[in-house]
């Protein structure tokens, strides 16, 4: 079961500043909009989301359907058919939008499954 591109959102105060860090480790900007306070940022084959009031805590992000340069995969897990199978094994889904839904580890840690494609 692939569960698609992989990257860690983080829940940032400043996405100026947040930005402006990220950059110097190496990351560049990727996809988003900072003027509506979210950017992907993206170093090799690793993706930082910056969210800034978006989210009450950091959290794991998988995009069915996209590769990790969020191009297109041609088979793939649906997001509906991964909620229904995390379902069949007793986990809590939580709608979290039209075509994603949150599950959480049992540390509290959300993960959020969001597709694009």
């Amino acid at each position: 079961m692939l569960l698609g591109a992989f990257s860690v959102s983080l829940n940032v105060k400043d996405i100026h500043a947040s930005k402006q860090f990220y950059e110097k480790l190496g990351f560049k900007e990727f996809a988003g909009e900072i003027e509506q306070h979210w950017l992907i940022m993206k170093n090799g084959e690793h993706l930082i989301g910056l969210f800034q009031g978006m989210f009450d805590k950091t959290m794991l992000t998988f995009n069915p359907g996209w590769d990790q340069n969020a191009e297109a995969l041609t088979e793939f897990a649906t997001f509906e058919q991964l909620a229904a199978r995390f379902q069949q094994q007793g986990l809590e889904i939580q709608k979290a939008g039209d075509a994603s839904f949150i599950i959480t580890d049992p540390d509290g840690n959300p993960i959020l499954i969001d597709q694009h494609v």
